[in-house]
This record gives C-alpha cells, sequence and structure tokens, in this order.
C-alpha cells in the first residue's frame, strides 16, 4: 500500500474517531438531562409523608389514599420555555384519580397550562385533558384518548410556550396548538408560571362525569415522576414583573427561534392524526357550552 493511500485512511480514521467522540459527548448531554436532581429544581409542596425519592434522587413517587394526596413545584417561576416531565401514571384501577402536570401563576386572573391525566376503571383507556387559561379565563377543555397504557412505562409529556404558540406534546406528538391570538382579542398566557405536579382526587368529575368513583381498596395510587431538569426563562422573585416578560422572548432562548413559531410538516401531519382519531372532547364543538364557537376555535384547529 503506497503512502498516499495510507494518509487517507488516517484522515478518514480521524475524522471518525473525532464524529465517535462529538456524538458520545451529545448523548452525554442527554443523559445528564434525566440525572437532575429533584431537589435541584424543586420541592414538596404538600402531602410530604405521600412522596418517595427513588433513584439517588432522580425519581419522585407521589401516592394517594384517603387521608391525602401529594403535589410538588418548581422553586422558580418561567417566562417561556420548553417544559418536559417524564410520567408514569397508577396502574389498574385508578378511576377517578387525576394526575397533573402543569403551569400556573398565582392571584384571580391567572395564567395556567395544564395536563390532567383522567384515570379510569382497569382495562378502559386513560383520557388526557389539556387547559388554557389566560388572565383568569379558562374553560377551554380538550380531551384526547392515549393510544398506549400510560401506566406501564414512562413517557415525556411536554409544553412548549413562546410569544407565538402553545404546543401540547405527547412524547414527540403535538396534541394540541394554542396560537398567540391577542390581534382578535383572544388572551394569551404572559405571566410567569410555576412548575406543579400533583395526585389528588377528582372522583365528582373525572372519570364519567364524576359517574365512576374511586376504588379505594386499590389505594394507595401511585405516580412517578422523572427528568427535573428546566429549559425555561427564569423569573426570580426580585425580576419577576408579569407585566414586563420581554426578556424571557429573546431568540437567545432556543425556544423562541423561528423553528418554533409554527409545527413542522411532520408535526402538523401527526397533530391531525391525533385530533381525527383520538380526540373525544373539544370545547370548541360542544355547543350547549358555546352556542357561538370562541373566536381562537377557527385559528387554532
Amino acid at each position: 500500500m503506497n503512502t498516499t493511500n495510507t494518509g487517507k485512511m488516517q484522515y478518514h480514521f480521524s475524522i471518525l474517531a473525532l464524529l465517535s467522540i462529538f456524538f458520545f459527548f451529545i448523548w452525554v448531554g442527554f443523559a445528564d438531562d434525566n440525572t437532575v436532581k429533584f431537589d435541584e429544581n424543586y420541592v414538596i409542596t404538600w402531602g410530604n409523608d405521600h412522596v418517595l425519592s427513588l433513584n439517588q434522587d432522580t425519581e419522585i413517587q407521589l401516592s394517594m389514599d384517603k387521608s391525602s394526596g401529594a403535589g410538588f413545584g418548581s422553586k422558580l417561576s418561567y417566562g417561556t420555555g420548553f417544559f418536559n416531565m417524564r410520567i408514569k401514571l397508577p396502574d389498574k384501577d385508578s378511576a377517578g384519580v387525576v394526575t397533573a402536570y402543569y403551569l400556573t401563576s398565582k392571584g384571580n386572573k391567572h395564567d395556567e397550562l395544564d395536563f390532567e391525566f383522567l384515570g379510569n376503571r382497569e382495562g378502559k383507556p386513560i383520557s388526557l385533558q389539556t387547559n388554557v387559561f389566560a388572565g383568569g379565563v379558562g374553560n377551554r377543555e380538550q380531551r384526547v384518548i392515549l393510544w398506549f397504557d400510560p401506566s406501564a412505562d414512562f413517557h415525556n409529556y411536554r409544553i412548549l410556550w413562546n410569544q407565538h404558540q402553545i404546543v401540547f406534546y405527547v412524547d414527540d406528538i403535538p396534541i394540541r396548538v394554542f396560537k398567540n391570538n391577542t390581534n382578535i382579542g383572544v388572551g394569551y398566557p404572559s405571566q410567569a408560571m410555576k412548575i406543579e405536579a400533583s395526585l389528588w382526587d377528582g372522583d365528582s368529575w373525572a372519570t364519567d362525569g364524576g359517574q365512576t368513583k374511586i376504588n379505594w381498596s386499590m389505594a394507595p395510587f401511585k405516580a412517578h415522576f422523572q427528568g427535573f431538569d428546566i429549559s425555561g426563562c427564569p423569573k426570580t422573585d426580585s425580576n419577576n414583573n408579569n407585566n414586563n416578560n420581554k426578556d424571557c422572548f429573546l431568540p437567545e432562548h432556543w425556544w423562541n427561534s423561528e423553528k418554533y413559531w409554527t409545527l413542522d410538516s411532520k408535526q402538523k401531519t401527526n397533530f391531525k392524526n391525533v385530533r381525527k382519531k383520538y380526540m373525544n372532547y373539544d370545547y370548541c364543538s360542544d355547543r350547549k357550552r358555546y352556542p357561538v364557537p370562541p373566536p381562537e376555535c377557527l385559528v387554532n384547529s
């Protein structure tokens, strides 16, 4: 073999080695996301004796029985972000049990973005309800039937929130889009919000409109949470001015880049598929509640 070919082989080997090292560190970076300890960014907010830390504080179990449920929340509030939590729901008969993961501000005219998992009898599908509050105005419920068993393993539940749109994701699939339509008078969340999660008694409404009750013989009910890293624009108490959130709209935050202003073509296809196959309630189609559909319904669909 001549020296020219040997040099080319060494060059190609060096490139491959560098690429391998590069992708290794990318992989390590993603792996580290799931090793962030709970108390780095979160605190228990209620039901302390119903909270269990697992796997060196990288997993939290909330439990619920007749005496109490439990919850936790972020230490800081955030003005925008791409928020993610890995959740495994209570198994078997979980009718009437609500597992919640959401963003919320405080006060009467609060903003809120909700994931609420509505338990069901064993073998029946779980409904995932989302809701959007802006300036204290909510009643924007949508529900989808999950197309997998959310109690069998962890799945990613994500909320993208920037100045252009709010998107709810199950793993990488968008299930709801709420666009910024303040130009037509529709409220849009703009207050800094904390991240919260809880397990609680929704017996009065969660399953079959409250007709199917909690089977307390199955207690304690247990939900598991992982992924305590936070991709958000923090607003500390000193700079948490809800009327001046513009610093959180800056393009230096990656979730504010143009890529996240709208769904791409693949996401749009997946979004339409979810709405067609799995949506079982949409406030926009509820003529008893809204004889005239709210204005955002025409542009968010």
